[in-house]
């Protein structure tokens, strides 16, 4: 047991749901066992947060919610708490370079999901993990202003690769580049990853970053490893994201976040 843990923040997909998105018994009655010991409980994602809300209720969420792996914060109520844009002069760049690699092209600004084929990669897998649907409009010209996430999209590992470097080379610090899926390349502001996640909820709740514990399964979560108390690692989770944590629990598939909270942080 972790006596010294104030404040459990975990991932969403791939660590609090199953592969096929189901919010099980387990990791519901592990969050109320959180409660009960004094513990509090935050989600952070690279879902938009309305693509959260639907996890609000059941575990009885009532800290800042991290969506876009940090580039909008709001309330439980989905009320802006803080935003971080990527630059609007960047936007055609990045829609260029993963394009360029091969990926199909998503965009978030705000609430607004914005895609060019209601039919493309993963669109549907999408629309039903977050349970709203995307707009489609004709081209992004236009709609480059006040972007908050743009997404790359492939079952190409390689190519997912590739246009992660590409814009690691390219872009530098002036955006956050990382894999929230296998097949999803997320681009954000540099301020817009979970390591800044951890940081607004210490600020805000009043709790050291050494007495917070995370919980991820990808490449967006090492951020928030890197300066959490405690890092537990999914066992679903590659081998360079379990080698980022400290710990690491089952797969989502086996309840892997309960148990991760009953051994690891409640030592039951």
């Amino acid at each position: 047991m972790t006596s010294a843990i104030r404040l459990v923040v975990s991932d969403v997909d791939g660590t609090l749901v199953t592969s096929d998105k189901v919010l099980t018994e387990a990791t519901i009655a592990a969050v109320d066992r959180l409660a009960a010991a004094g513990i509090g409980f935050a989600i952070t994602s690279g879902r938009p947060p309305m693509g959260m809300a639907m996890l609000v209720a059941p575990l009885r969420v009532t800290t800042p919610i991290g969506g876009f792996n940090g580039g909008l914060l709001v309330d439980p109520a989905m009320r802006v708490l803080a935003e971080h844009r990527i630059p609007d002069d960047l936007v055609a760049p990045i829609i260029e370079t993963l394009a360029a690699h091969g990926l199909e092209v998503w965009l978030y600004q705000g609430v607004d999901w914005l895609v060019l084929d209601r039919a493309g990669a993963h669109v549907d897998r999408e629309a039903f993990t977050v349970q709203f649907d995307p707009t489609v409009v004709d081209s992004y010209d236009g709609n480059t202003k006040g972007v908050v996430k743009v997404v790359g999209v492939s079952d190409d590992a390689a190519a997912i690769a590739s246009a992660t470097m590409a814009m690691r080379e390219g872009f530098g610090d002036r955006v956050s580049a990382a894999t929230s899926q296998p097949y999803y390349l997320d681009v954000t502001h540099p301020e817009a990853n979970k390591g800044s996640v951890v940081r607004y909820l210490s600020r805000t709740l009043e709790i050291p970053c050494e007495q917070i514990a995370t919980v991820g399964d990808s490449a967006n979560d090492v951020r928030m490893f890197a300066i959490a108390g405690l890092s537990i690692a999914m066992g679903n989770a590659d081998g360079g994201v379990q080698g980022a944590a400290r710990l690491v629990t089952a797969s989502n598939d086996d309840d892997g976040f309960a148990l991760a909270v009953d051994r690891f942080i409640l030592g039951l």
